[in-house]
This record gives C-alpha cells, structure tokens and sequence, in this order.
C-alpha cells in the first residue's frame, strides 16, 4: 500500500497532457508516450467551459490560455431561418471567476505539450512511443512500446500506474473490452472549417442554428485576428445522412464542400451568411459524429482510463475537451487523498464516471441544443413570436438542467 510516486501516461492530447501537469502537481514523476513522431497543431476550434479554464489555471497555464483564446461572450441558439431562441452570457460576463475560451483546438495542444516540457523536463515527453502490450504486478506495471511506422521495437518502461488517455480507439481501452466494436454512428456527419472573415454580432458569439437533421455553428477562435477588427471563424455544418459508422480511414479527411454546400446555399442570415463562410474556407475536414457507450469499469488495478478513452461523446454543450480536463483534476486530487495506488484510481473512477456517462447520454438527446429541435418540430416554418413556441421557463429548465449534468453550474462553481 505505497502511494503513486511515477506514471506512465499513454497519449499527448489534451487529457494527456493536462493529466501530466496535474500529477506533476500533486508530487508524482510522470512520463507522457505519443504514438506520433511529431505533435502537430492540427484540429479546427474547440470550446473550454470554466470548469476546466479552473484546472488549467490551477497547472499555470492561465497566461498563455489568455493570449492564445479567445473569450467567449455569449452563446445564442437560432432556427433554420436566423430567428432567435435563446441568448445566454457566458464565462465572466455570466459571473463565473473563470472565462470560457473558444480557442483552436491545435494551438491549445501546443501550448500544453510546452507547459509540459518546462514544468516536467523535455524527457518527459516520448514521442514515436505507440503502446503495443502492458503487464501489472503487485507494485507496479510495465508498457512495451514500438515505433508504428518501422516496427522497431523501443522497449518497456514501469511506473506504479498506468493512465491510457489515447483516444477513441484507445488500445487499453481495447486490451480491457475487445469485443466492444466500432463506435456507435449518430448517423450525422459534421464537416469543419476555420476561415477569417468579418466579425458577427459581438465578435465574441458562438452561435448554433438549424436542428438535430441540419444544423450550423460558428464562433471565433484568435484573439490576434479579433485585434484587427476581423474574425478568425471556426464553423462546423451537420447533416444526418444515416447509414453504418464511416471505416477509420475516412475520419478527418479532406473533403470537397460540394457535399454539403448545397443544403446551406439559403442560410444568409444578415448577420452571419453561411455560404459565403463556406465558400471562402480552404480545407474543409469531415468527422462522423460518433461515441461510445458508457462503461461500467475504467479503472483495473493500476491502470485506468481518461478523456476520450473513457467516455468519447457526441459533440454537443461543448464539452468533449473539458470533461477531459476535469477527468485530470479528479485523479490528481485522488492521488492527495488515497493512501495507495489502486485506492486512489478506483477513487478517480468513482468521481468521474457517473458523471461522464449521463453527459453521453444527455448528448445523444441533444443536451442544451434539444430546444432547436424543439422549435423545429413546433414551427417548421418559422415563427411570430417565440414565446408562442416555447415558453421562457422551458428554455431555462434545459439550459440549467445541462449545466448541472456537466458540472458547470456557476453557484457550485464558484464556491470551488
């Protein structure tokens, strides 16, 4: 019953790397293995709610997090035709002691892989890592690694734990449940692109207009572009299109916008005009909208899972890269608290998958974004007055109801 001094922790992504601060924090030795040679910023936009710019602060990375996002406003819902649903401020202007950040998903990455390496020493980051086996003993466990692109193998390395945060296609997770399958298909596929443009309406929205079948979302991303009076726009077009999960190979592929172009071709809203957003972007990347299903067990022994590995989720209330964060935050405190190893991973599990799995299965029913859904099935053509449709203490319920589910509810925040 000795408690955890190093870790193994498989995966340079975001929960990898936040997960590598916070243990660093807390007094354990950590070594963080990449499959890939290089961390490249590569992704389009994501959102980080205060509930996780709290843990980032909390591993100094606040600074950088501010010069590199941008601070999001205020988040506004809208049917198919521009009409509004529902406007909420958001971050420091809702009151909570944390901003909420709309940043690009590659630069945050960059910007953690550095925090890593001045916080933990360059060494710690091993890169062309891939985990191909592992083993536990009583006082520990051992991961072999080889090279994916030659096959060489670089040997093994041991750590009192093991932290699999490698993604939705985690081998721990696989070596745990191999007869799980594919992930389950929503039958939607997103297409994404980032473009600069002029800013709309604050200059610091995020907006999401359509319904579950169609939808479009957009807000910017740079606070550099933002100074010079422009817009660094991430957007993301949805379609449900049906049919079986795409094979791997078609995930985050190049694709031609006259895929999904069309069905966007009327969206000018005044404020936002889609198809000249859509028009104007380089690359657009596809992605199938897919997760899994939540798992009874993550942690065995004294490995255990983290982030995507653990509870990959549709992505709805902005909360697939935050969730990972606070998975982070609640192993590290596990780790001050338990007396041993496999008492502070199965502490970790306790705080943290009940909780994950109501966010999967909040975000299969479309989380906050159900009251597009709504006000499409009651006014598919339109409406003269909102609060025809739906009333103001519906539009309140849901949104109050989802920040309880995912842990950002401001009073509970704030009292942290």
């Amino acid at each position: 019953m000795s408690k955890v001094k190093t870790a193994i922790v498989v995966g340079g992504g975001i929960g990898g790397l936040v997960t590598a601060l916070r243990l660093h924090r807390v007094g354990v030795s950590v070594r963080l293995f990449e499959s890939v040679e290089t961390i490249k910023a590569l992704g389009v936009g994501i959102n980080l709610l205060p509930h996780a710019v709290r843990v980032l602060t909390e591993v100094g990375v606040a600074e950088e997090l501010e010069k590199t996002g941008l601070q999001t406003a205020e988040l506004i819902y809208f049917n198919k035709f521009g009409q509004k649903i529902w406007q909420e401020d958001r971050g420091m202007n809702a009151g909570y002691h944390w901003p909420q950040y709309s940043i690009h998903r590659g630069r945050l990455q960059m910007l953690l892989l550095q925090a890593v390496k001045e916080q933990l020493g360059e060494e710690a980051v091993m890169t062309g890592h891939h985990l191909t086996s592992f083993q536990q003993f009583e006082d520990g466990v051992e991961a072999q690694f080889e090279n994916r692109k030659t096959g060489e193998r670089l040997g093994s390395y041991r750590a009192d734990i093991m932290i699999a945060a490698d993604g939705i296609h985690s081998v721990v997770r696989k070596f745990f449940y191999p007869n799980e399958g594919l992930p389950k298909f929503s039958g939607r596929i997103l297409w994404r692109g980032i473009t600069e443009s002029s800013p709309f309406l604050t200059g610091r929205s995020m907006i999401m207009s359509g319904y579950q079948d169609q939808k479009f979302v957009a807000y910017p991303v740079c606070p550099q572009t933002a100074e010079k009076g422009r817009s660094l726009v991430n957007w993301i077009a949805e379609l449900t299109v049906g049919g079986d999960v795409p094979s791997r190979s078609d995930w985050n592929r190049k694709v031609d916008k006259e895929v999904f172009a069309p069905y966007f071709s009327e969206w000018d809203f005044g404020w936002l005009n889609v198809p000249k957003l859509i028009a104007e972007t380089d690359s657009v990347y596809e992605f199938p909208m897919v997760d899994r299903d939540p798992l009874p067990q993550w942690t065995f022994g004294r490995v255990t899972l983290l982030g995507d590995a653990a509870h990959p989720m549709y992505p709805i209330g902005s909360n697939g890269a935050s969730q990972a964060i606070l998975d982070a935050d609640a192993l590290g405190q596990a780790i001050l608290e338990q007396p041993s190893a496999e008492l502070a991973l199965k502490s970790y599990e306790k705080a943290r998958l009940e909780p994950t799995a109501s966010i999967v299965r909040s975000n299969r029913k479309n989380g906050p974004e159900s009251v597009m859904q709504i006000v499409e099935e009651r006014a598919p053509k339109g409406f003269e007055q909102l609060h025809d449709v739906i009333s103001q203490q519906e539009l309140e319920d849901i949104a109050n109801k989802y920040k309880q589910i995912a842990g950002f509810d401001r009073q509970t925040l704030n009292s942290r």
